[in-house]
Order: C-alpha cells, then structure tokens, then sequence
C-alpha cells in the first residue's frame, strides 16, 4: 500500500508538560487505524496535530509526500467527526450534509447529487427534512459522518465518535463504520481508549501511553503478541505473573517451570508472563498442570468467569488492643478531649518527617465543645525520639484542654515472602469499643490503624492488602486483645469457562505451550 500520513518525531507540550514524546508513525492509504489509549496518552493530541487544530512543538507531518505543517485545517484534504458531533441545529438533515459544499459554492444539482449518495452511504434516505435536534443519537453521528464524506477527503479523523452512544446503539455503529469505511474506500483515523472498538475495526491499533507507542500491529498480532505487560492488560482480559526465562522455551512461574514456544531472551532473565482467561481449560485437580480453589464466580451471559487461587497470600498478624478511654474535661472551658496510645514504626519515624497532623490521626487525637462542636487542636508536644522506646506526647487545645498519651516506638516487624516476592508490615495499635462500633468500613479502618502496607521486594511498589481477619463482631466489641491478620491475595488466575462452578470447588487448570506469553519487562522511568 501506498504511504499516505507519515508523523515524523512528533513533540509537543502543554504548559511545560510533554504530552507527546517524540512520535513517529506511518499510515497507509485505505487503511482503518485506531489510536488506542487511556485519556492522556496524547492520542487525541497526535489526531489534532494532523488535523491542523493544533501545532507540534517540534517534528515535521506528512501528507501525500507533502510536508502540511503550516497548511491551514480548511486547506487539508482531511475532515474531523468529534464525538460532539457540532451539527447546525437550524438546517435540517440535507442541509447539514450539504454545509460544506455550499461553503464552496457547488452546483445545486452536484450538491443534490452528493448528499443523496451520502444519504444512501450511512442509511438516512428519506431523513432529508428532518431535523437534526429530533434525531437519534445513532442518527446524528451518522449525520455527522456524511457531512465529513461529502467533501469526498483523502482522510477522516473520528475522535471517539462513539463515546456518547449507549451500548448496543455503539455495537451496531461499529459495524457501520467499518462498512463505510470500506465502501468509500478512504484512510480512516480513530481514536479511542475501548479496546473491543478498537479490536472490532481496526486494520491497524496503535497502543499510546504516556505521549509514546507502545505497539503497532493487526488487532491479531496485538491481542496474541502483546509487546509488554501494559498493552496485554489494555487490550483483552489479562493473567499477568512474574516469571524467569529459565532457557529458550522454558519458562518459570507459579513455582513450577512450563515448555512455552518463546526464545531469544537471556537465562535466568525476569519476564512477565501472559495467559489470557479463555486458555485455560478445566479439568479434575489431579490432571492439572496447576490446581487452585475458586474464590468467586460470576455469570456473564455466554460464560462464567472464575477467579482461582493457586497459591496462598503472604499475611502479617498483630494485636488490636481494646480500651476504654475516657474523655477528659475541662469544665471551666466547656471542653472534653480524648486521644489513644499508639504505636510508631521506628523507619517512619527516621524517613518520613512525622508531622503534627501525623500523631493527631494516628492516636485518633480531637477535641468538642459541650455541644459536642469539633474543637481544632492547636498544640502537640512530645519527647519522642527516634529511637526503640515508650514516650508522652500530649494534645491540646487554645483553651488548654490536655491529654497525654503513651507512644511506643517500635523496631518494624516486616514478614518477607521471598519465594512470592511481597513484604507485608503492620502494628499493634490502641482502640476504643466506640471507634469500632462506629465503623462504617471496618476492614478498611483496622488497615488504617495498623498502618498495614505490603509491597513488591524487588521495585517497592505497592500491593493491595486484600483480606483483613478477624474474629469479633464489631458491635458487640469489649475490652480485651484480638488478633488481626492483614493478607495479600495468593496467585489469582483468572478462567472463562461455560461450565458452571461454586466458590470452594478445587479444580485443575490445563493449559499448553502455545497459551504462555513472555514478555519483556517494561523499563520504569527514572
């Protein structure tokens, strides 16, 4: 095919924010190309350039041969479909069609002889007097798209056209996109972040993150051989793990080492690995390749998806110490304060700069007046160290309303799960039957309280605590010492499947050679 578009190491950035890293693409003539990305990746940025809405910072656009970087949008043999499709509410179908040709002072007859064939083209024979405000929304946008095709351009940007549709009116449009595209035979440029769009039409998907390509390659050949870990997640249901290339066509992961049909990466190098949910088959635990409890199932209409749990979690347990606290009064102020002991991570205390407001959350430190108003607290002193032991911090009010607690400053106790690289930590920590009683999301605030956090041991970054157990009801809490173990999810698989199965069931999962992925792992930005 005949190169139509070429963006020659495209930069530019708004506000001194670089939204595009120096893009280079080539697209061809007849082709239908989706830009694909999350809000932000620059991709509506790359379409406006092209279009002439916007001026690159730096990089050369051509078209047709031509360098078009001060051509005018007007003078470009190109025209736009926004997803506002900015039709003329006071003319009517025909008219809107036709707003460009009598720009151009056409014929009448060569206008009526083009907007009917773009009639026909996008279904809306009849609609000519209609107005446009009583149309569809399917409707308008097709209203649009023939306004665009009238003036018969070499190219048609679309710039998430689809996006005010409701589903299934987006389904059938998709389809009528693709048909037209086809029909009229010119080059189409989408841009969109729905990823089965962009897998429904496209010829060719160019996957966009953070002003950069990704990958470029046929909906196929992204879907089967996505380049890294952030196009396999963008595009289709994805199970990503850490692994090791052990040797060309050995692969390892889930503590096992599987033959995959990948080669050319170095021994014993870290990769990501990829099978896709619809790979996997289920069979009886003893012939699976891997064997797993399924934790939940959903139905979604022509298959089940499972999640399976292969592996346990890494999990760290501490002690939640239940005490009735007391509130202290200042009857000639009219105030009452209250605040807990707490514990303090001895790292914390050395790397992070605990501030005021740090302490005052932390020992759930406040203040009220005697009808029960929030008090501010203006002053905490302490004599905490940082260094391994018990100190007094004290909060108070502008009235000199005090309390004074203890502080345990503590070595971190951190479990380290070196064979499924997580490192987990928690505190001890203070409490009141009321703070628990007034929950309202319990799991989440015995996370807060523990300050519990769990984190990759290779590049630090964080991992969800996913479980919090615990063996009281909250609203029946009393004085006393409970346990509370913070985890993270095991090795989670998800499985499509058309057979149905109950949480708790333990299956096996089969899968070949050909349904492992390996991928390099993406280099983070420094």
């Amino acid at each position: 095919m005949r190169k139509l578009i070429e963006f020659r190491n495209i930069v530019k950035s708004f506000d001194g924010q670089v939204v595009l890293k120096g893009v280079n693409l080539n697209i061809y003539e007849n082709e239908f190309v989706t830009l694909l990305g999350p809000s932000g990746c620059g991709k509506t940025t790359l379409l406006r350039i092209l279009g002439g809405f916007l001026e690159q910072d730096e990089g050369t656009v051509i078209f047709d041969g031509q360098c078009i970087d001060k051509v005018p949008p007007y003078k470009r043999e190109i025209n736009t479909v926004f997803q506002r499709y900015a039709l003329f509410p006071h003319l009517n179908v025909y008219e809107n069609i036709a707003f460009g040709l009598r720009i151009k002072k056409t014929g009448n007859d060569i206008i009526a002889q083009k907007v009917n064939r773009m009639l026909s083209l996008v279904n809306l024979e009849g609609y000519e007097k209609r107005n446009v405000t009583k149309l569809s929304g399917g409707q308008q946008q097709r209203v649009a798209i023939a306004r665009a095709l009238v003036n018969e351009p070499n190219v048609l940007l679309l710039d998430e056209p689809l996006g005010a549709l409701d589903l299934k009116l987006r389904k059938e449009m998709q389809r009528e996109l693709k048909r037209i595209q086809q029909e009229v035979g010119i080059t189409f440029i989408f841009v969109t972040h729905d990823q089965e769009e962009a897998l429904t039409m496209s010829d060719k998907i160019v996957v966009m993150k953070e002003g950069e390509i990704e990958q470029i390659g046929t909906p196929l050949e992204i879907y089967n051989e996505p380049a890294n870990a952030y196009v396999a997640r963008f595009i289709g249901e994805s199970n990503i793990m850490d692994g090791t290339m052990v040797a060309d066509y050995k692969v390892r992961f889930n503590d096992k080492t599987f033959d995959c049909a990948d080669f050319g990466f170095k021994p014993n190098e870290p990769v990501d690995v990829l099978i896709r949910p619809e790979d996997f088959d289920i069979v009886k635990p003893r012939d699976g390749v891997l064997r797993g409890t399924v934790r939940s199932v959903l139905f979604k209409g022509v298959h089940y998806e499972l999640m399976v749990e292969t592996q346990t979690g890494t999990s760290k347990t501490v002690k939640m110490n239940v005490v009735t606290q007391h509130d202290i009064i200042n009857e000639a102020a009219g105030e009452k304060i209250s605040a807990n002991d707490f514990y303090v991570d001895l790292d914390d205390l050395e790397n992070k700069e605990m501030t005021d407001l740090d302490f005052i959350s932390i020992a759930n430190a406040q203040a009220w007046d005697d009808e029960n108003r929030d008090i501010s607290l203006t002053h905490v002193h302490h004599n905490i160290e940082k260094a391994p032991g018990i100190y007094s911090i004290t909060f108070g009010t502008e009235k000199k309303t005090e309390v004074t607690v203890k502080v345990y400053v503590v070595h971190p106790e951190y479990v380290e799960d070196a064979r499924h690289n997580i490192g987990i930590s928690a505190l001890d920590f203070f409490i009141t039957p009321d703070e628990i009683k007034e929950s309202m999301a319990i799991s989440t605030d015995l996370k807060t309280w523990a300050s519990a956090e769990a984190w990759n041991l290779q590049d630090d970054s964080s991992i969800e605590i996913t479980d919090v157990k615990f063996d009281f009801d909250p609203a029946e809490i009393t004085e006393g010492s409970y346990d509370i173990t913070f985890s993270t999810r095991g090795m989670i698989y998800k499985v499509e499947t058309t057979s149905a199965h109950e949480t708790g069931d333990r299956i096996g999962l089969s899968f070949g050679p050909d349904d492992i992925h390996v991928m390099h792992k993406e280099v983070a930005e420094l």
